[in-house]
């Protein structure tokens, strides 16, 4: 643990070495701070993250000779030779970094987290994560936070969920690479006539004998309802990985009229509990996510249609369905050089700017959290894609939670599908969340 914070202070004092370098200043957090993300996501402040006034991507000197040495880039299995023939294209337009090795290894997301907080210093130099590993990561020493001006250029550039996924506790961390995690609707447009609309959906899909399809006994997909309410659940955790605290509002008004919605959803004789298009079968509507474009698109035919999540009605009070998004990005190992360093933070921006990001989309179809990239004529055709950015707009990032809270929310959806809570008044429904939530926090040790 004391390598990993030594190598840490000394990463934050070689970034305020480049910095000062290139002319900018990291004392002077008064002006210039990266533009406010979305109210929406948690964790968006960027108000340590200051800026010079020319807030354009960082200038990197040709005349300077950044030296020799290697750099290992952890990455996806199906974007390996991308990124190998994008980082060779980068050092021949950048001479100056040429005379780095780069050694590009597949090591999933998941993977790549796990093996960095395991061991700092045998880890890749960049490498991609999903962003609920972000806290760890930081915990454990395995990143370093990024120069105030690649955070404001990280900010400027990607959408607000995305920029907000490379934040924690108000720095920024890390490069986003894409926005295409999380989940939105397949409906087919020659029945449903409202996609905005939960209760017109529900009543076109009635009025024609189809189902819509929902996982309601799903810990990804139920917050939905109560996340769209106004509700929060979310955890803090240590750099062992245990959890400290948790912030949860279910037991609440709000918390009442979605698990409400929740119970009215079921209800219906159009309801189906599911998420995959593939076992469908009579459906008018699913959520799910671009993991299934070609099955809903041969499922529907020429009725195919996307829309981000409706609202749902409760109480007489209209609110926007939200949820969880999920998001890629790359981190970088704290660094004692700062020419290797500067020389990774070339690298990471311009794996994630917006040519990059637009020409991985074309090689493997990850969907970009650039939003310049993001309006491509390209991937505006992409009518999933388009769907579940704005869906993510309403969502926050997924963090960590305990496996105990995914085995919770099972067995509170499962509750409401066996008919429970068909008849409970509001009061029983509160007692319902009050014990839900007194569990939540004791998974944290509250």
């Amino acid at each position: 643990m004391k390598k990993r914070v030594l190598a840490l202070v000394m990463s934050t004092a070689m970034i305020a070495s480049v910095l000062t370098a290139c002319g900018g200043s990291s004392n002077d957090s008064s002006n210039n701070n990266a533009p406010a993300t979305d109210t929406n996501t948690s964790n968006a402040s960027t108000d340590n993250n200051s800026a010079p006034a020319d807030s354009s991507a960082p200038a990197n000197d040709a005349n300077v000779d950044y030296g020799t040495g290697e750099i290992t880039i952890w990455v996806a299995e199906n974007v390996q030779t991308f990124t190998e023939n994008q980082i060779k294209a980068f050092q021949e337009a950048n001479p100056q970094y040429a005379g780095y090795t780069v050694t590009v290894q597949p090591v999933g997301e998941g993977d790549a987290a796990n093996n960095m907080i395991t061991d700092v210093e045998g880890g890749a130099d960049i490498y991609g994560f999903p962003q609920d590993q972000l806290a760890r990561l930081v915990s454990s020493g395995a990143i370093m936070p990024i120069p105030d001006t690649y955070a404001t250029w990280v900010a400027e550039q990607n959408d607000a969920g995305a920029a907000s996924a490379a934040v924690a506790g108000g720095v920024t961390y890390a490069f986003p690479i894409t926005s295409d995690n999380g989940y939105f609707m397949y409906y087919d447009k020659s029945v449903i006539t409202d996609p905005t609309s939960l209760d017109a959906i529900i009543a076109d899909c009635e009025a024609a004998g189809k189902g819509f399809y929902m996982e309601i006994n799903s810990g990804w997909y139920q917050p939905a309802f109560f996340f769209g309410a106004g509700c929060t659940l979310t955890y803090e955790a240590d750099d062992a990985g245990n959890f400290t605290s948790c912030d949860i509002s279910y037991a609440s008004d709000k918390g009442v009229a979605a698990l409400k919605a929740i119970v009215n959803l079921h209800k219906s004789s159009a309801f189906v509990n599911g998420s995959a298009v593939s076992n469908a079968t009579n459906c008018a509507a699913i959520i799910d996510g671009t993991w299934d474009a070609d099955a809903a698109k041969a499922l529907f035919g020429d009725n195919y249609a996307c829309a981000k999540l409706p609202k749902f009605t409760a109480d007489g009070t209209d609110y926007q369905l939200g949820g969880f998004g999920g998001f890629k990005l790359l981190g970088i190992k704290p660094q004692t050089d700062a020419n290797k360093m500067q020389v990774c933070l070339a690298m990471a921006q311009f794996l994630s700017n917006e040519e990059t990001q637009l020409a991985r989309y074309q090689a493997v179809s990850w969907g970009p959290s650039n939003k310049a990239a993001q309006q491509s004529s390209d991937v505006q055709a992409d009518e999933a894609l388009s769907a579940l950015a704005e869906q993510l707009a309403e969502t926050i990032p997924q963090g960590q939670y305990p496996n105990e809270y995914w085995q919770l929310a099972t067995s509170l959806g499962d509750s409401v599908i066996s008919g429970e809570y068909d008849n409970a008044s509001d009061e029983d429904l509160m007692a319902v969340l009050t014990e839900f939530q007194t569990t939540c926090k004791s998974y944290a040790g509250q």
